[in-house]
This record gives C-alpha cells, structure tokens and sequence, in this order.
C-alpha cells in the first residue's frame, strides 16, 4: 500500500505542471502577438488615412465649392502649398489652412451656393 500512495502523490503532483507548462507557451505567445498586431494595424490604417486625406488636398483647385470643418461654406480664390483663400460672401475672403477644408459642396441641380438675404428663409417659412 505504501507504493501505491506514492504512486498517486507523484501523479497528483506532475500533472498540474505537465498541462501548465504546454498552455503556458501558446497563452505566453497570444499575449505577446496580439498588441503587436494591435500597433501595426494601427500605423498601416493611419497611414491609410494620411494618404487619402493628401490625395484630397492635391485635388482641390481654384473655383471649387468647398465646405471647412468648421461648416463654413465657400469658394476657392487662391491656393498655395499650405493655405487656401476661401471666399465666403461678396468681397470677403478668408486664409485658412488646407487642412481646415473637410470637403467639396456636392453638386445641387440647380442651386446656387447660399441662399442671399432676400431668399425665404425659416423665418418666413413659419409666417413671421
């Protein structure tokens, strides 16, 4: 009886290490593999993104109807390397950074860019 005790204790006492020590490798690699995966993922969608937003910028050219992101709607009046001139109104002109500029006006069938002071607006919409 004495040896199959000690046949039991030594079985108790290799089989948590034996299955720990063939999980811990893949668990060890998982945990290493997934943040690296993480941060090249990361670079290869900002540089994604960094490209589109330069192909855009080289896009724009002098008479595009364009809207900021801060949803000022305007005309381009002069573009150099890093500013664009943006008409707003009649005879005002803003400088702002190219990167400012979120998009060009879609193209409305038959609509000008703003509507001027003597168009209906919400106000007289309603009947006041």
């Amino acid at each position: 009886m004495l040896n199959y005790g000690n046949e039991v204790a030594s079985l108790v006492q290799t089989t948590p290490l034996q299955t720990a020590s063939s999980g811990s490798g893949m668990s060890t690699m998982l945990i290493l593999a997934l943040p690296v995966l993480l941060i090249v993922w990361m670079f290869w969608s900002n540089s994604k993104r960094h490209k589109a937003m330069r192909a855009f910028s080289s896009s724009l050219s002098i008479g595009d109807d364009i809207i900021t992101n801060a949803g000022i709607y305007g005309t381009i009046r002069h573009l150099d390397e890093h500013s664009a001139w943006v008409e707003v109104a009649e005879g005002t002109t803003l400088r702002i950074d190219r990167r400012a500029i979120a998009m060009k006006q879609p193209d409305a069938a038959g609509t000008s860019r703003a509507p001027g002071p003597d168009a209906a607006g919400p106000a007289d919409a309603t009947g006041q």
